[in-house]
């Protein structure tokens, strides 16, 4: 006798215990994303594609079709296709597949004549996880539509397609307005030569409203710009009281704008880049002329590294005191490279590599 449809094509090595699922299908599927389900119908429907010219081979296939279905219609077929309907690192695919196995079967052997968009049968009506065009939300509301179809033809609906969304107009760039009829700021209305509303196109890159592409056809001007005589002007935000800039930053005016950048290390505050443009020399540093400049504390200082052994090293704004050629550095003290690394008296350390040679 052959095996029942319900478990003949599940009885897959990766979908163990489906049994269970049967019972949570239609609850658990309906948190699916309707692009999973788009996905996974899609690659089915490939399946079919790819298995269009097959038959069962091998044998008696005369009787094999006489006994059993047609393998158009066949499990053998339908197990095929589900084998490679979704990939195996595809996990949102496989979950799915997993729990809408009785509607999967019940479209491939009663509805495919009645029903054959798998799709719109599969992730619309029986899934409720899509909505058809123009449509959205959990109940399939009708997407705001104009002349132009939905959101005007200029835009697309939130959520169209699927059971989520708002449904309001998310506007192609240079459009605004419930059904995107409007220019958006920065864009003005292009002149048809058949009295038409034209395109939308952009205004002048300063300009928040125009009357044309050219710079002197602003009607109003963005944030960072003032309008004088139809051309939108920059605002030179570090010469007024409108910059706001942190300590030890200077401000940098920019088209429309103004940024804030970090100060000199040479300066404590300053008025522009550089170390000319201090307000006060930094530690370690002094003023020369009109540059804040490092202090060379080796030279100016009689003994900058008091230590044994030790040599000064300036740097900017600063300097350390590490060992002199020929010494290396144990527990903070200065010893003789090659008498260090001799010793095996830990005491020899302390002593100067005069009395070293000496104790040898």
């Amino acid at each position: 006798c052959l095996v029942s449809s319900s478990t003949m094509w599940w009885a897959r090595p990766f979908l163990p215990a489906l049994v269970l699922l049967s019972e949570l299908s239609v609850v658990r599927v309906q948190t699916a994303p309707c692009q999973t389900c788009r996905k996974l119908t899609e690659s089915f429907i490939k399946g079919l594609e790819r298995t269009a010219n097959k038959n069962f081979g091998g044998g008696n296939t005369a009787w094999e079709e006489e006994k059993l279905a047609k393998y158009a219609r066949s499990e053998t077929r339908l197990l095929e296709i589900v084998e490679a309907a979704c990939e195996k690192a595809d996990f949102e695919c496989n979950r799915l597949l997993e729990q809408i196995e009785d509607q999967v079967e019940t479209w491939w052997f009663h509805r495919q004549q009645e029903a054959p968009d798998l799709f719109e049968w599969l992730c619309i009506e029986e899934l409720r996880l899509c909505c058809p065009p123009g449509r959205f939300g959990p109940d399939c509301k009708e997407c705001p539509s104009g002349a132009g179809g939905v959101c005007g033809g200029l835009g697309r609906c939130e959520g169209e397609g699927t059971r989520l969304g708002d449904g309001e107009c998310v506007c192609d760039p240079g459009y605004s307005g419930s059904l995107c009829q409007s220019c958006a700021d920065g864009y003005f209305r292009e002149t048809s030569s058949n009295d038409s509303a034209g395109a939308c196109a952009a205004c002048y890159h300063s300009c928040k409203k125009c009357s044309g592409p050219q710079d002197y056809k602003c009607l109003d001007c963005k944030p960072g710009w003032i309008l004088h005589d139809n051309k939108c002007v920059d605002i030179d935000e570090c010469g007024t009281e409108l910059a706001r800039c942190p300590s030890n930053t200077y401000c940098h005016n920019t088209d429309g704008s103004y940024e804030c950048r970090g100060c000199d290390q040479a300066c404590v505050g300053c008025m522009g880049s550089g170390p000319a443009r201090c307000k006060k020399c930094a530690r370690g540093y002094r003023l020369k002329g009109a540059k804040c400049l490092d202090i060379d504390e080796c030279s100016e200082r009689a003994i900058a590294c008091p230590g044994l052994n030790e040599a000064c090293i300036n740097e900017e704004g600063s300097f350390h005191c590490d060992c002199a050629d020929g010494f290396i550095r144990r527990d903070s003290i200065c010893g003789d490279m090659k008498t260090t690394t001799d010793c095996q008296n830990r005491l020899c350390i302390w002593m100067s590599p005069l009395a070293s040679m000496l104790l040898k």
